[in-house]
Formats: structure tokens, sequence, C-alpha cells
């Protein structure tokens, strides 16, 4: 509803739903990209453990589990490490598909709401 000569467009029920579903959204994308960044360090220390182990030649080595360190066979710790680094692959993946997904929504939250209120909206991060 417009009042006076003003050029406000009136913001519906509709809207705003989208206005806080765009909201929500961006804070999803920023945990992500938090996410995102620990599971690539993970992958990246994953690599470099996997690495270490194979200039090691003990055949016995300690290995991290939880809070203690426990002395396991070589072979086992390098088929742990290959586990764990397909999991965080795998998890990697996945997050990063989300964060596809919810830049694509945000891509088409901001057409339709840039589309109806122009200038009087910044859904731009400064």
């Amino acid at each position: 509803m417009q009042q006076g000569g003003g050029s406000e467009t009136e913001v519906t029920w509709e809207d705003q739903q989208n206005i806080n579903k765009f909201g929500r959204l961006n804070n999803r994308l920023h945990e992500l990209e938090d996410e995102i960044k620990i599971a690539k360090e993970t992958n990246e220390n994953l690599e470099d453990s996997s690495n270490e182990l194979i200039l090691t030649d003990e055949e016995v080595v300690r290995f991290q589990i939880g809070e203690v360190f426990a002395h396991v066979p070589r072979e086992e710790v390098e088929s742990r490490i290959e586990l764990m680094k397909e999991a965080n692959g795998k998890n990697l993946e996945k997050l990063e598909q989300e964060k596809d997904s919810v830049v694509a929504q945000m891509a088409e939250l901001k057409k339709i709401l840039y589309g109806k209120f122009k200038d009087s909206i910044n859904l731009e991060e400064d």
C-alpha cells in the first residue's frame, strides 16, 4: 500500500518469508564454508600423516585414538588413515553439494526480491 507520493513497495507476508529464508540460507552458507574449510584441513592432515607413515621404517607406530596414543601396527594405521580419508572425502563432497544448493536457492531469492524491491533492499554482504 502506497501512501502519499512515495514509491515504497509494500512488503507482503510472502516477501517477509522470502527475506527470512534468505537470511537463514546466508547463515547456513557461512556455516558450510567453515565446515568445508575444516574438512579440507583434515584432508591435508590425513595426507601428511599418510606420507609420514610411508617414510617410517617402524613396524609399530603411535596412533592417536581419542585423547590417548596407542602403539598400533603400521599396516593397521595405514588402513585406518585410508578409511578416514575416504570418510572425510565423502563428507567434504556432501558439504560442497549442500553449499551449491544453498547458493542456487539464494540466487533465486535474490532474483525475486531484487525484482520486486529494486534498490530498496540490499542482500549483499560488504
